[in-house]
């Protein structure tokens, strides 16, 4: 007897041919989930890592302050000094700028006191450390250091800064202790600002001799790669310094041209114009002194304008353009910069 194929019942095949459309075809649902994790994969990384670095901070911090301490102690005398040098350069820096502000009401006593500051300061800081010459690094020579490392390539570059800095703010006191009759207030600021521009650029010029020699020396066991390597450095930084002393002597020269060359804001003012302007200075509130009107027909005294102009550009009482420029120097201030390479 033949037996018959058996079928399929219809609810049988419907179930077979939904599983292997299931097997052929996932699920939708799973998508967004998984592009999910793939997308938040790398926040996640970077956030623990963020929490290992913070970790590895926290665990080292008393390390950390241990060797901090140690450093300190080691270059104790060397951060009293720099803290010394660098609180003297701002008291003087910031009574400069006040007796030059004072105009004619400024002290001559006080600056007599802040020129023997500076000279004291200098004199001492040499003396005590004359074995190392520190001196010679003022004409371009090398201090008695053997051997040059890095410590004390910045150790005599620093040093070399303030005492640059400490002579060029002696010169702005001895400006300010000439009479008025021989310099004006107009022209003392050009001659301020003169100072300045010249003591930035022996402040860039020092450190070359001191950078060259390091970069240069070499121990004998590194051999003939090593120096030439240092040499290359060597004339890889001089051409860079060459580039930015070049851009500073142009700013010198454009100075020089201001100096020899008297700058003009105005021109004198009548006495019926002072009248008409009501023989009040507007600036400092008293009677004119050497009146001058401006090109907006503004009459100003000639120190109380010259002493706007140190910092702006337009009338004090309009918006009209007076000078092209402000040379902010011509107020007496010294630049903080420290210039270590």
């Amino acid at each position: 007897m033949t037996e018959l194929p058996s079928r399929t019942t219809p609810s049988g095949a419907a179930g077979t041919i939904h599983s292997d459309a299931n097997e052929r075809h996932p699920t939708s649902d799973a998508d967004p989930t998984d592009s999910a994790d793939l997308d938040s994969g790398e926040p996640t990384t970077s956030l623990s890592e963020l929490r290992c670095l913070f970790r590895w901070f926290q665990k080292s911090l008393p390390f950390l302050i241990i060797l901090s301490a140690k450093l300190v102690l080691q270059h104790a005398l060397g951060l009293a000094v720099g803290v010394g040098l660098f609180t003297t350069f701002l008291d003087v820096n910031q009574s400069i700028q006040t007796q030059v502000f004072l105009q004619a009401c400024h002290a001559k006593l006080h600056c007599v006191w802040l020129l023997l500051l500076l000279v004291s300061s200098t004199l001492l800081l040499s003396y005590t450390f004359l074995p190392q010459t520190l001196y010679n690094c003022l004409v371009f020579l090398s201090p008695t250091f053997e051997p040059l490392g890095f410590w004390e390539v910045l150790w005599a570059v620093g040093i070399t800064n303030f005492i640059i800095k400490f002579l060029c703010m002696g010169i702005k006191c001895l400006l300010l202790l000439l009479p008025a009759s021989l310099l004006n207030y107009r022209a003392q600021g050009r001659w301020l600002l003169l100072s300045e521009e010249l003591a930035q650029v022996y402040q860039a010029a020092a450190p070359v001799p001191l950078w060259f020699r390091y970069l240069v020396t070499y121990q004998e066991a590194d051999g003939n790669p090593a120096l030439t390597v240092g040499v290359l450095l060597a004339l890889l930084y001089l051409i860079l310094k060459l580039l930015g002393l070049y851009g500073q002597c142009k700013s010198l020269l454009k100075t020089v041209r201001i100096v020899l060359k008297s700058e003009h804001t105005g021109t004198a003012a009548t006495r019926s114009q002072c009248m008409e302007a009501g023989d009040v200075c507007p600036i400092c509130q008293g009677e004119y002194r050497e009146p001058q009107s401006l090109i907006c027909q503004h009459i100003i005294c000639d120190q109380c304008i010259a002493l706007w102009f140190n910092r702006e550009k337009s009338c004090p009482l309009c918006p009209t353009v007076i000078t092209e420029k402000v040379y902010k120097w011509k107020d007496g201030a010294t630049s903080a910069y420290l210039q270590i390479y």
